[in-house]
Order: C-alpha cells, then structure tokens, then sequence
C-alpha cells in the first residue's frame, strides 16, 4: 500500500501534464469572426408540402363579470324633484 500512493502520484502527473502544456498562451486576441452582411435562402427549387394540424378540442373560459362597488347610487324616480318643480312653476 506504501509502494501504491507515490505510483499513483506519478501517473496522475503523467496523465495531467500534457493537458496543461497545449494550453495556448496567445489568448484570443489573434482570432476575429466575420459574419456575412446578408444571408439570402433561395426556396424556388423546392416543393414544400403538408398540412395544417391543429388539436381536437377547444378550451373555452367565460370570464365573470368584474363587480365594483358604486360610487354613483341610480335613482329610478324623481318624483320629489317634480312635485318641487310643479310648486315652483305655481
């Protein structure tokens, strides 16, 4: 067991070395991507075909109707403000 850890240790290094030495040291400073100002996809030449899928059911929500408390009360008659008025008009 003695002998095993020192053997182990070497052929760790072995195994790790030649991966840390191709490291570049350049950096990427040297390397530039160009890319075309404009890409054209010519489709005359081909026949695309299929169909329209679409799923079986249809999912319907009804909403609910917003409920707010009023801030103007509705009245449905005015029969005081016109027998008022028929006094007024006397």
């Amino acid at each position: 067991m003695t002998k095993l850890v020192p053997r182990l240790a070497l052929a760790s290094i072995l195994v790790y070395a030649p991966a840390a030495l191709a490291q570049d040291e350049g950096g990427d400073d040297d390397r530039k991507v160009v890319y075309k100002q404009k890409t054209e996809i010519d489709f005359e030449g081909l026949d695309v075909s299929g169909e329209l899928v679409k799923p079986q059911s249809a999912l319907v929500l009804d909403r609910k109707k917003a409920q707010f408390n009023p801030l103007i009360k509705l009245r449905y008659d005015f029969n005081s403000e016109m027998e008022q008025s028929i006094d007024e008009v006397k």
